[in-house]
């Protein structure tokens, strides 16, 4: 897939069919991007799941930490990736060890790594980069 541009009907439709999203470097601190990301899918009726080591077994926004995606105890549609490019891949890794397979890896804002969205995609996962749910939503489903 061309990561460089996506359809609106392909990023709609993501948006649409996921429920579940494991947030990957949920931050507990307001000021953080994560915070306000999770916090703004949370309002618009998805089930957000905060992953980061370093508060797991805390709560962010009311919802329980894991320190990693296998900690989760129920199946995950979307993985969305608060984390720096290089770490991409190993995010990648982790989600092609999970059964079932969440169905779309969303890289948050800078957050792009080819071979990274090659091997998810190989595994029948999509793939969105370099964009975030919390602006992509009230632009295409917001009506």
């Amino acid at each position: 897939m061309n990561h460089d541009h996506y359809d609106d009907s392909y990023l709609a439709d993501i948006l649409r069919k996921v429920k579940t999203i494991a947030l990957v470097g949920a931050s507990p601190n307001p000021a953080r991007p994560s915070n306000g990301v999770m916090a703004y899918l949370l309002a618009h009726g998805y089930h957000v799941i905060p992953v980061n080591p370093g508060q797991a077994g805390k709560q962010i926004l009311g919802q329980t930490v894991y320190a990693r995606l296998a900690d989760i105890p129920e199946p995950i549609d979307m993985i969305d990736v608060f984390r720096a490019p290089e770490y991409l891949q190993s995010v990648v890794d982790e989600a092609l060890a999970l059964k079932p397979l969440p169905s779309v890896i969303w890289g948050q804002l800078e957050v792009r790594d080819d071979k990274a969205a090659s091997a998810a995609e190989a595994a029948g996962i999509d793939v969105v980069m370099n964009r975030c749910p919390a602006i992509e939503y009230p632009r295409l489903l917001a009506a």
